[in-house]
């Protein structure tokens, strides 16, 4: 239950909807990672991002493959591989806004 002194939020609907996207577009620890690493990264193979994570490449593949198609990442390809990067770069705010929470 939410006590008197809680701060109200007045968000137009434009924005929640905005934020709805970010969080549901991220709302998935290998999401969150991967967005993590690409921060510092200019851009990085699908390989690279495998070993860092240490998540199989199938699953790393549809997780790339879903935030990029919702505009969180782009993608280009450097001979044989496909390099990501993060395109929206608004996600890290949100992300940042988030562990700063003290529920968490």
């Amino acid at each position: 239950m939410a006590s008197s002194s809680s701060a109200h939020l007045n968000l137009p609907t434009e924005k929640m909807g905005r934020v709805a996207f970010v969080l549901n577009t991220t709302a998935h620890p290998p999401r969150i990672a991967i967005v993590q690493l690409l921060v510092s990264q200019e851009s990085m193979s699908v390989n690279d991002i495998s070993e860092k994570l240490g998540v199989e490449q199938s699953l790393l593949s549809h997780h790339l493959a879903g935030m990029k198609l919702e505009g969180i990442l782009s993608s280009h390809h450097d001979g044989k591989s496909m390099l990501y990067s993060l395109k929206m770069r608004e996600v890290v705010d949100v992300i940042q806004c988030l562990t700063s929470c003290t529920f968490l």
